[in-house]
């Protein structure tokens, strides 16, 4: 018999003792957790790896989780998110949920409570897919793989290969610079010549129309790609 896969947390909190509670507490509830300990580190885990809820807490150094998740939705990732924050105001509750949290949960915080909510966004969002349109195409983000590919079958992708055609193809329009790509696609990377060797990639896969250089400004989603 097949086992059913414990739920995936991803835990951002940069206050040492409490992540460690948060860690503990979900691990006793059965899910499978991971955490980060500020802005960065959430992006990039965020980007690369599949989760059933993200806990953000507000206030993160080097990246505010605001941003944070505004820049996961940006790029087409769809996990639901409950911030946790210190900030307790209606305005600091609706300017979370418009930045695209779906839940709001203030400190100190009811661990009951917080337990019933993540229960209630993964229902929620379980049939949820995260699909990105590449011109009459789909690029599945957590399969990694774009359908139909240029000869018609599905075409598999490599982690880095999949969020550089995210980013891309969500705002299919604009012109990403090498230093935002690097920056938003390769956090650990430190040369801007990586986003050139992945854009290499995606063309030898998908062909050459795939990715647009505009010269002297960077990158961006072929017109031939676009919806």
């Amino acid at each position: 018999m097949n086992q059913i896969a414990p739920p995936r947390v991803l835990v951002v909190e940069d206050d040492d003792e409490l992540r460690g509670m948060l860690v503990e507490l979900l691990a006793d509830e059965a899910y499978e957790v991971e955490a980060a300990p500020d802005g960065h580190r959430a992006l990039h885990l965020g980007l690369t790896r599949h989760y059933d809820v993200i806990v953000l807490d507000r206030r993160l150094p080097a990246l505010d989780g605001l941003d944070v998740m505004v820049r996961l939705r940006r790029r087409g990732v769809g996990t639901p998110v409950l911030v946790l924050s210190a900030a307790a105001t209606a305005s600091d509750r609706v300017t979370g949920l418009d930045a695209g949290a779906e839940d709001y949960l203030t400190k100190p915080f009811d661990v009951d409570e917080l337990l019933a909510r993540l229960r209630a966004l993964r229902r929620r969002h379980l049939d949820t897919a995260r699909t990105v349109p590449v011109g009459d195409a789909l690029l599945d983000l957590d399969a990694r793989e774009l359908a139909p590919g240029p000869d018609g079958q599905p075409v598999v992708l490599s982690a880095r290969e999949c969020d550089l055609l995210a980013t891309l193809a969500a705002r299919p329009g604009q012109v990403f610079s090498r230093d935002e790509l690097l920056y938003s696609v390769f956090t650990e990377a430190e040369k801007p010549v990586v986003v050139d060797t992945y854009v290499h990639y995606l063309r030898r896969k998908l062909g050459r129309t795939v990715v647009e250089t505009v010269r002297g400004r960077g990158y961006r989603l072929g017109r031939g790609s676009q919806p």
